[in-house]
């Protein structure tokens, strides 16, 4: 076995974790189920697609050492935080005051594009406290800090992360298209939808703001 894939055991244990967190519900989930009902699949996929690209970037960061450095400097992690919070009230706010992309009268609203979604979801995925916090403080449990292959394990398990979250992922979109024709069939429906949607992402930001570096 190469050195820098950890042994069975902890394969396994980080497989479950990531399946737990990847189910939990957070804005990854609900700009899948957005987006999904908004567009169909090939939006829900975009959303995705953007999120694993962040998932991509959350790897190599923490392989990098990178995660360690948010997790010891209180200056890195307030600047991380404040732009995170921030990005999630904005998100809130775009759902309000425009619906979160599946408005049944979409006269004066922009129509999605696939780029624009993928780039959503990759802001999303960045900023993601579950995420950040897991890549910066939950990730590197499964590595000794003292192994010689602790950077190539923490990378490995990283992009072993895009392998329980893109299948789990993608089951939620498909199961998430179901509900499209009754969503846009009722209009209070899709505004309940739309507050919750922001609703998420404000507490999400809010739980980012006051979530305390190590």
């Amino acid at each position: 076995m190469p050195p820098f894939v950890p042994d069975l055991a902890t394969v396994l244990t980080f497989a479950l974790a990531s399946f737990v967190l990847a189910i939990t519900p957070g804005p990854d989930m609900a700009l899948f189920l957005a987006r999904t009902v908004a567009g169909g699949r090939r939006l829900g996929f975009a959303a995705m697609l953007g999120a694993s690209t962040g998932l991509v970037g959350h790897a190599l960061l923490a392989g990098l050492g990178l995660s360690a450095l948010l997790a010891a400097s209180a200056t890195a992690f307030m600047v991380v935080k404040t732009v995170g919070a921030l990005y999630l009230v904005w998100l809130a706010w775009q759902a309000v005051r425009y619906g979160s992309g599946f408005s049944v009268d979409a006269s004066g609203v922009p129509q999605q594009t696939f780029f624009a979604t993928w780039l959503t979801g990759l802001g999303v995925n960045l900023t993601n406290p579950k995420v950040v916090m897991f890549f910066v403080t939950f990730l590197p449990q499964f590595v000794d800090a003292a192994d010689p292959d602790a950077s190539g394990k923490i990378l490995f398990l990283g992009f072993f992360f895009l392998v329980i979250g893109i299948p789990t992922g993608a089951a939620i979109i498909l199961v998430a298209e179901r509900f499209t024709a009754f969503m846009r069939s009722s209009k209070r429906a899709m505004r309940i939808f739309d507050y919750s949607f922001a609703g998420i992402m404000a507490a999400f930001a809010i739980k980012l703001a006051f979530t305390q570096s190590r």
